[in-house]
């Protein structure tokens, strides 16, 4: 199974849209949202092309795609009007004999990392800065974010399949790639 992986769209329309340009470009199977998905939230500036109106309704129409786990901007009324899940704290997934956990990453990420085996992959965004990290238990990754990127990196999104990770900024230009087991 092919993924794409992408967090904090924050509202914007024209970043959602290059998104969902790279998700079809992709050919992925499922597009895997770390949260953050329609609010800019009080420390971010307004996003270029903030209009979450148009971002609920381009994800919606991509709702039996979307594998979604809640951010710190993400509250029940965003759920009143995503037709798709997006308020589980965290979620996982299994590949290769070892546990992916999705999270946002404002509880859960580096600091306080859930319970993970020798092996397992911890998956957030967040902090809006692409991240590929070995512990000495665990791999952490981070896709970046899609409209409000951080420390200089680009407009990003994560790549993943047959054990393989590939960061691309949002014209699907590769710049990091990693084999996981």
């Amino acid at each position: 199974m092919k993924l794409l992986i992408a967090s904090d769209i924050h509202g914007s329309a024209y970043y959602c849209r290059k998104l969902l340009e790279a998700y079809e470009r992709e050919e992925a199977d499922r597009l895997v949202l770390l949260g953050d998905l329609l609010y800019h939230g009080p420390r971010n500036d307004l996003p270029e092309g903030y209009a979450p109106k148009e971002v609920l309704a381009m994800l919606n129409e991509r709702k039996e795609e979307i594998l979604c786990v809640r951010g710190n901007c993400d509250t029940e009324v965003d759920q009143m009007v995503l037709q798709f899940p997006i308020l589980a704290d965290y979620g996982f997934l299994y590949e290769q004999g070892h546990m992916i956990f999705l999270t946002h990453g404002h509880v859960f990420n580096e600091q306080n990392p859930p319970m993970l085996k020798k092996g397992d992959l911890l998956l957030h965004g967040h902090t809006h800065v692409p991240v590929c990290r070995e512990h000495e238990t665990y791999l952490c990754l981070n896709p970046g974010s899609v409209s409000i990127p951080k420390e200089g990196s680009a407009h990003s999104y994560l790549v993943y399949e047959n054990g393989t990770f590939l960061w691309k900024e949002l014209g699907g230009d590769l710049y990091m790639e990693y084999e996981w087991v």
